[in-house]
């Protein structure tokens, strides 16, 4: 769904596949931070290691994390391959890339895809364009090998972009989004690299699954194909997906301090990978920072001194009869060795057709804590707090 800063019972399957993910600071730092974030790339092995077990396909790389915003891993499209870091996102279905046709600023600064060096890409005479939260593109679409680890999917059809919105999409470290909701989300004829997967039966089990970490010590993961329960503590909870597109579910209630602050009549939440924040709406998100920061500094609600950290309540998510925690220091953020950064954004009222009038987007903020697994086969996501 890409909503993103700028101020700016699973078993292990004998099929899956762990591709770590990378996590930058937010975007504001980003930003400000330029030569930083450049430097960092260029330290990142970028080549995929494959696993001794063959039969197991295993397939994993190393990334260091960045502080907390975005996270990102590798794919290759074509023949020979095209290397690209791409958002797994499960707040959108459609793979895309930059092509080389695209002259926008914000394509530049990115990896782009050029047809005539593949031997496998097929041109289709189809003109496409996305919307995002924090950006937008426009482009054709073309179909060509793609690999995820050592998973491989042939004639995928995946978008080529050839104008992009400057702003984030411009800012962040990654070329393209491969996105993991449903399919009715994806543009009208053509199916996910997800179903593919499992449509094709390239994996074993219709199951993927996301460790975020917050320390810079562990590598984040995203997993398909199975599950390692290492990665979880704990039984997982699954809880009923309510609308086959977004990963949407029914959330009961939102409480700081024995006080309700949103969903006061039942809501609907959406797990999304893809946005950095607790995004909610906007009036309902004005009163959560008057809450938490009567005072805000720099003339900035979501802006506080983090001296301010420990004092703060923890918001309590109650989600099918399960209380999920999320305290203050993974809500708040630091923006520098004295000012932090509340990560709650309003918005979601532009959100049509989800079925409530109240809708909340769980972003990585809460999947920092949780690990996550998500079960097309059952239609269901399962919790679990993140080891």
């Amino acid at each position: 769904m890409k909503w993103l800063v700028l101020l700016g019972l699973v078993a292990l399957s004998e099929c899956i596949v762990k591709i770590p993910l990378t996590k930058m600071k937010t975007m504001q730092e980003a930003i400000r931070e330029k030569q930083l974030l450049e430097d960092f790339l260029d330290e990142q092995p970028h080549s995929l290691s494959q696993h001794s077990d063959p039969d197991k396909k295993f397939s994993s790389h190393q990334l260091k994390n960045f502080q907390n915003a975005v996270y990102f891993g590798t794919i290759t499209i074509g023949t020979p391959p095209q290397e690209f870091q791409v958002n797994f996102d499960t707040g959108s279905s459609d793979l895309w890339v930059p092509s080389v046709d695209c002259q926008s600023p914000s394509c530049s600064k990115h990896k782009r895809f050029d047809p005539q060096k593949s031997t496998t890409f097929q041109p289709l005479n189809q003109k496409i364009e996305l919307v995002y939260g924090s950006g937008s593109m426009k482009g054709v679409l073309g179909s060509d090998t793609i690999q995820i680890g050592n998973l491989v999917i042939v004639n995928q059809i995946f978008g080529l972009s050839q104008n992009q919105s400057s702003g984030v999409l411009e800012q962040v470290p990654y070329d393209g989004i491969l996105g993991l909701a449903y399919p009715s989300l994806a543009i009208q004829g053509t199916t996910p690299v997800f179903d593919n997967l499992k449509n094709r039966e390239v994996i074993s089990e219709p199951v993927f699954a996301f460790y975020l970490s917050s320390r810079p010590e562990n590598i984040s993961m995203v997993m398909f194909g199975g599950v390692d329960h290492t990665y979880h503590k704990g039984k997982l909870q699954w809880i009923p997906v309510t609308q086959a597109r977004f990963w949407q579910v029914a959330m009961s209630s939102m409480t700081m301090n024995g006080n309700v602050v949103g969903c006061s009549q039942g809501c609907q939440a959406v797990v999304d990978t893809g946005t950095s924040l607790l995004v909610g709406p906007t009036h309902l998100v004005t009163d959560i920072l008057k809450l938490i920061n009567p005072n805000p500094i720099l003339n900035d609600e979501q802006m506080l001194s983090c001296d301010a950290i420990n004092s703060l309540p923890t918001l309590l998510l109650t989600i099918n009869g399960i209380v999920y925690p999320v305290p203050p220091d993974y809500y708040i953020q630091r923006f520098s060795e004295r000012i932090c950064f509340i990560s709650f954004q309003g918005g979601t009222e532009i959100l049509k057709n989800l079925g409530t009038s109240e809708t909340w987007i769980l972003g990585d903020v809460f999947l920092r804590l949780y690990f996550s697994v998500y079960d097309r086969g059952n239609n269901r996501i399962g919790l679990a707090p993140a080891a």
